[in-house]
């Protein structure tokens, strides 16, 4: 697994984190140009300026603390500092519920569709029956992608026809769900902008399909958003958030940017835990988020 991490952080790790390694190699102490150099480098590989400015300042207080004066002590004490930074509790799973609903949402051209395959493919690995559901219905094309990794995956869908209402979709699914007894439902949406007001209402209505039928779900409404837009993913994310209730993010593409130091601005600035990251096209290019292993996999030796 740590492998998969390592060669998906590599772009990042190349870019951004050797550029620590060097700085920290050029000094002799650790002293206000070294932070400050730090700090900059942090900026500049996407971290975001906020969450930089607080592992900094953590930065200076665990140097006096614990009475760091070798700069090899600042690399161990930084990495440490990104894995804290990146923590975050447990979150609910199918064992607490059944069926476990899923939501996922975010805008076209993300990943989203191959991400939900990823996810089936996850749960089904762990002897867990899955349904997916095709609430894309404004696109035809999105109803057939989805039906082809279902095959792919063996696994059961509920459609209906293009430009059907998705409400319906998700009301049926459900009952099938709760039918079949499956573990997972996994519910695509249509790939929407927050600034699609229809769209959003859409999404609201599906809401009220799902509480209605069951009152605490949806369990987990996942936001699919691509690494390689860095920053801007974090803006277009704050936007979406305020209309929709996410609890995790799904990361795709992150072994194609240099814009990994991202997780760490999400996970400040929305407090939403990243909780799963894509490595590539195919359904086991997936992994569940893990700080320590994301951690080591900024900081390994390429």
């Amino acid at each position: 697994m740590f492998g998969k991490i390592k060669e998906g952080l590599k772009k990042t790790r190349e870019n951004v984190f050797t550029k620590i390694g060097s700085a920290i190699r050029s000094h002799k102490k650790i002293d206000d140009d070294l932070l400050e150099e730090l700090e900059e480098i942090l900026i500049t590989g996407d971290v975001g300026v906020d969450t930089t400015l607080e592992i900094i300042e953590n930065l200076r207080q665990r140097v006096r603390k614990e009475k760091a004066e070798s700069p090899e002590d600042l690399y161990a004490l930084l990495k440490d500092e990104i894995r804290k930074q990146l923590e975050f509790p447990p979150q609910p799973t199918s064992d607490d519920h059944k069926p476990f609903i899923v939501l996922v949402v975010g805008v076209n051209g993300t990943g989203k569709t191959t991400s939900i395959a990823k996810l089936a493919h996850f749960y089904q690995a762990q002897g867990k029956k899955v349904l997916l559901a095709a609430a894309d219905t404004f696109r035809a094309a999105a109803i057939e992608q989805l039906e082809i990794w279902a095959k792919r995956l063996n696994c059961d869908i509920i459609k209906h026809q293009p430009n059907a209402d998705p409400a319906a979709v998700v009301f049926d699914a459900l009952n099938a769900a709760k039918a079949r007894g499956v573990d997972y439902l996994i519910i695509d949406t249509a790939g929407r902008l927050h600034t699609k007001v229809n769209l959003m209402a859409e999404l609201e209505k599906m809401y009220k399909v799902i509480q209605k039928q069951i009152p605490e779900a949806p369990h987990e409404v996942i936001l699919v958003i691509d690494a390689g837009n860095g920053q801007n993913a974090v803006s277009q994310a704050r936007e979406f958030i305020k209309s929709v209730k996410v609890n995790s993010i799904f990361l795709t593409k992150l072994d194609g940017t240099a814009k990994g130091g991202v997780v760490l601005s999400i996970k400040r600035q929305l407090g939403i835990p990243v909780k799963y990251i894509g490595l590539g096209e195919k359904m086991t290019d997936f992994e569940l988020f893990d700080p320590k292993e994301f951690a080591e996999g900024l900081f390994a030796k390429s």
